[in-house]
């Protein structure tokens, strides 16, 4: 079941599969990739509780081993609707007995959308509702159409960043971090996109305080900005070779296993930890023009 929030502006349906947003739309365009499965059947899946993909897709808690596939399961969860009005939807996820088997936390997981003028604001809140610390991470992963219109081709856009200064750049070595070759990106100017500029995966960047991406072209007034505060990463990713006309902006708390990682969840780097009783509260935004 999807649901629609919107104002006099701008429409969002979202799927309670995985609370995912499904559907964008202002000015007769949609904003949101449409998951055509011959380059990626998701539109902008969330990633809970792990971001990336750790090593043989496992991990240890405690002595125990515990399978999870890339990304987490959040995504694939059904969510219940808790809130909706004509702006505003709020999804739920709890943990359960079949979540306990992979991820031994318990947990709400609860996404918020909600419209603002030419906008959606999108809010989460984890809750650890068990009885020791809880370890996780978060992302999101929306796709948006490039080009936004028929018109244009995908090398007629660029992405441009907010503010313009240089962030540290974490290489992939195949799906993995590489902690130890980190470099210095040259976000300081807009990015001309091209899909040669993802033919080593996702462009992975440190970030720190108020930061915003946009894409845009000079060609056309159309473009969408995702912005956020204070959220540690970011990852820009388009298939490579597919040549899919989407680009993926992605808000992280986390990322996947380095290169040398040992495989304990105790020791994973770059993930958040939750006391019993504690809520961690964040959100990012995502405007059209």
């Amino acid at each position: 079941m999807a649901v629609t929030i919107s104002n006099d502006f701008l429409q969002a349906t979202i799927d309670e599969k995985g609370a995912e947003l499904i559907s964008l739309r202002a000015n007769e365009i949609e904003y949101i990739w449409q998951a055509d499965p011959k380059y990626w059947n998701r539109h902008a899946p969330f990633l809970f509780p792990f971001v990336g993909r750790l090593k043989d897709n496992q991990y240890t808690y405690k002595g125990k081993t515990y399978a999870m596939g890339q990304h987490g399961f959040a995504r694939d969860k059904e969510f219940r609707i808790v809130e909706q009005t004509k702006d505003k939807a709020t999804f739920l996820l709890e943990s359960n007995d079949e979540t306990r088997k992979i991820y031994p936390f318990d947990f709400t997981l609860m996404i918020s959308y909600e419209i603002w003028g030419e906008g959606v604001r999108i809010r989460f809140n984890v809750e650890n509702t068990g009885t020791e610390e809880m370890i996780f991470a978060l992302g999101g992963h929306p796709a948006f159409n490039i080009p936004l219109t028929n018109d244009l081709k995908f090398e007629d856009y660029f992405i441009a960043f907010s503010p313009q200064k240089s962030r540290v750049k974490i290489p992939l070595e195949g799906p993995y971090a590489n902690l130890d070759q980190k470099t210095i990106g040259q976000t300081n100017t807009n990015i001309q996109l091209s899909h040669e500029l993802f033919k080593e995966d996702a462009l992975i960047y440190e970030t720190r305080g108020l930061n915003a991406y946009t894409l845009g072209s000079e060609e056309s007034p159309h473009s969408v900005t995702l912005a956020y505060n204070n959220i540690p990463y970011v990852g820009l990713w388009s298939p490579y070779p597919t040549a899919a006309p989407f680009v993926c902006i992605e808000p992280w708390w986390g990322f996947a296993d380095t290169v040398d990682s040992n495989g304990r969840l105790e020791d994973k780097e770059g993930m958040n930890r939750l006391a019993v009783n504690d809520t961690f509260k964040t959100e990012f935004s995502i405007t059209v023009s």
